[in-house]
């Protein structure tokens, strides 16, 4: 199992509908949004290296909203 952290900036006004959308993806266990530099940080638990690309890499950032994204895979 992978797990991973995607931090999500978004364009302004749209955290709250962006959580719901990245939250149903399927693989993200999690969305919250946050205060600091980014505007969210998704959980994603996945089988392989590449599934996290795939939700990070094409759902995540193919949502219109987003404006950048930093993937974090977890080592332990």
């Amino acid at each position: 199992m992978v797990t991973a952290y995607v931090m999500v900036k978004a364009h302004t006004g749209d955290a709250d509908r962006l959580q719901g959308a990245i939250g149903d993806i399927e693989g993200v266990t999690s969305c919250h949004i946050v205060a600091g530099d980014v505007d969210l940080i998704a959980k994603v638990e996945v089988e392989t290296p590449a599934d996290v690309k795939d939700i990070a890499a094409t759902q995540i950032q193919n949502i219109d909203g987003v404006e950048d994204t930093q993937t974090y895979v977890a080592m332990d």
